[in-house]
């Protein structure tokens, strides 16, 4: 299938996206997460786009988009949910299911709090929404830089962007390296050395702590709405460990959960497993 690369303006910022299949074809919305892009997508879009619409666009100050300074942009979660449903309004896009992965996650999930009736489906993968999988050492340096804007507090949030650490997301877990390309997080650090980059992440970084306190909301969304849910987990990951992934059945008791033996950017290493299990989830529900 051919992946076309578009991008559209959008309240005065150009998001890219790429997008193939049918333009009358069921949309699925891909969101990806820190520190990537839509290329994390790369090998998934081919595959679903022979049964449906795939549309996955760049987030503001990510990857093809956009990138407008701090000063100029306000850059947290609520914000760019906003941004990406106007994008989906601009693009006609009245119903879809929604995959979300790391930072995708949150701005789904306050998509679908504003909109519960475009959303079809979700498919979660390593895309947290309980404190069931979330591990406190991991996130300690992000709570307290949003307590305190330190020079000592930011440095430490600002290790998130450093070369290690960016590569540990993608081999963490992975049972096999070899099979994850160096691509990958040479792709991402590249965009992340731009002027002004780093800023934009500390602020995006900074707000992921409103995320938690909007946790039972997200839950109640799960438990009124009974969205159908798919949970397609790379369960070596140290982020977003399994237990996130079985936390979704407390609230969707037929929520379908598969760990999958890989680590954070599951799809770099079970992108066919992964989109096997989401053509028949999604065929039983249309």
């Amino acid at each position: 299938m051919t992946t076309h690369h578009r991008a559209i303006e959008v309240n005065g910022h150009e998001i890219f996206y790429r997008e193939a299949g049918a333009a009358d074809a069921p949309v699925i919305l891909l969101l990806h997460g820190f520190p990537t892009s839509s290329h994390m997508f790369r090998n998934l879009i081919p595959l679903l786009a022979k049964s449906y619409r795939v549309i996955a666009p760049d987030h503001l100050g990510f990857g093809q988009s956009a990138m407008p300074s701090a000063d100029e942009f306000t850059y947290n979660f609520a914000t760019l949910a906003e941004l990406t449903t106007v994008f989906t309004e601009a693009l006609g896009l009245s119903s879809y299911a929604m995959y979300v992965q790391d930072f995708g996650a949150p701005i789904g999930w306050r998509m679908a709090l504003a909109h519960p009736e475009r959303i079809t489906a979700v498919i979660t993968q390593n895309g947290n929404a309980y404190e069931d999988g979330l591990v406190e050492e991991m996130w300690a340096d992000v709570h307290a830089y949003a307590a305190e804007q330190s020079p000592e507090n930011e440095d430490a949030a600002a290790m998130m962007q450093s070369a290690e650490l960016v590569k540990w997301q993608y081999l963490h877990g992975v049972p096999d390296p070899s099979l994850v390309s160096p691509d990958t997080w040479t792709h991402d650090l590249a965009l992340l050395a731009r002027p002004g980059a780093e800023r934009v992440q500390l602020d995006i970084i900074r707000s992921y702590v409103d995320n938690f306190r909007l946790y039972p909301k997200f839950q109640e969304y799960f438990r009124t709405s009974q969205v159908p849910l798919l949970a397609t987990w790379g369960e070596n990951d140290e982020i977003f460990p399994p237990a996130g992934a079985k936390a979704f059945a407390r609230d969707l008791p037929d929520a379908e959960i598969h760990l999958l033996p890989t680590g954070h950017f599951a799809l770099e290493t079970h992108a066919a497993e992964i989109a096997a299990l989401m053509l028949e989830f999604l065929a039983r529900r249309r």
